[in-house]
């Protein structure tokens, strides 16, 4: 399964108190859970400096993935980038 990191920067109107980010992260949730059942989340981080959020997802199926990062922008009120993640010994391995 291809693994991905969805990094990803809230709009400054996405909420005004910190405390309303919760109930925003459980809707996106669940939305992806719903609609992108090929999508498998292995981790989240918050994160200090140019991005807010970073998950860690993997899925062999680039279209339900699209839609969890259209879900994220969404939902989330955010600005996502996602990035394909090969691991190391793979990469080292074909070249």
């Amino acid at each position: 399964m291809a693994v991905y990191a969805i990094l990803s920067r809230f709009s400054p109107q996405a909420f005004t108190d910190p405390s309303e980010f919760k109930v925003i992260a459980d809707k996106v949730s669940a939305e992806i859970k719903s609609r992108c059942p090929a999508v498998h989340w292995r981790e989240s981080y918050a994160m200090l400096g140019r991005f807010d959020v970073l998950d860690i997802v993997e899925s062999d199926d680039l279209k339900q993935l699209e839609r969890a990062a259209m879900i994220i922008r969404g939902f989330g009120h955010s600005a996502t980038e996602t990035l394909v993640c090969t691991p190391w010994k793979e990469f080292i391995a074909s070249l």
